[in-house]
């Protein structure tokens, strides 16, 4: 089953680059769109993909388990909410980048709302992200945006990390890919 499901997103990987190479043939302009974007985007990932990477194994070295478990941990009170908070404001690459750092504090022993919170926070409140907000939208949007926002992340983490840990749900570490 494995190597027919493997086999099936091989061919739709070839059916994608026959559709942009025969779109450029014959001038077909929503496939040349769709070539030029796939270009953009991966040229985009090569620049900030390989940095962020060695990060997460630097990060994953030098930052002790027990070290994570204390302030990320099951014991861990509502600081750890701030010092997620305070990594997924630093995270550069958005979520391509916060996926594999989450998934190391899992490892690494932080508490599943823990995760959740870094996650989201890493969505909406990169600080390069907020400075440009600001810029367009205002100071004032910005502030209340995040006031409203972070505790709604947080709540909601609470909430779902409580829950599955409630149902004993567990992350796998290996993956079947």
């Amino acid at each position: 089953m494995k190597k027919q499901n493997n086999f099936i997103k091989i061919i739709f990987i070839v059916f994608y680059f026959i559709f942009i190479i025969v779109s450029f043939i014959i001038d077909f302009q929503p496939g040349k769109q769709i070539g030029l974007n796939f270009k953009t985007f991966t040229i985009e990932m090569l620049k900030i993909l390989p940095c962020a990477f060695i990060l997460i194994g630097l990060f994953e070295v030098w930052v002790k388990k027990e070290k994570v478990e204390k302030h990320l941990g099951k014991d861990s009170g509502m600081m750890s909410y701030f010092w997620v908070i305070l990594l997924a404001g630093t995270t550069v690459g958005g979520l391509y980048v916060a996926f594999p750092v989450a998934y190391t504090l899992f490892k690494k022993g932080a508490k599943l709302s823990v995760i959740f919170t870094y996650v989201g926070a890493a969505g909406i409140c990169r600080i390069p992200m907020t400075i440009f907000e600001a810029s367009f939208m205002g100071i004032k949007f910005t502030i209340i945006r995040l006031i409203v926002s972070i505790p709604l992340v947080i709540f909601s983490s609470i909430l779902l990390g409580n829950y599955l840990e409630k149902k004993k749900y567990n992350l796998p570490l290996k993956s079947n890919l």
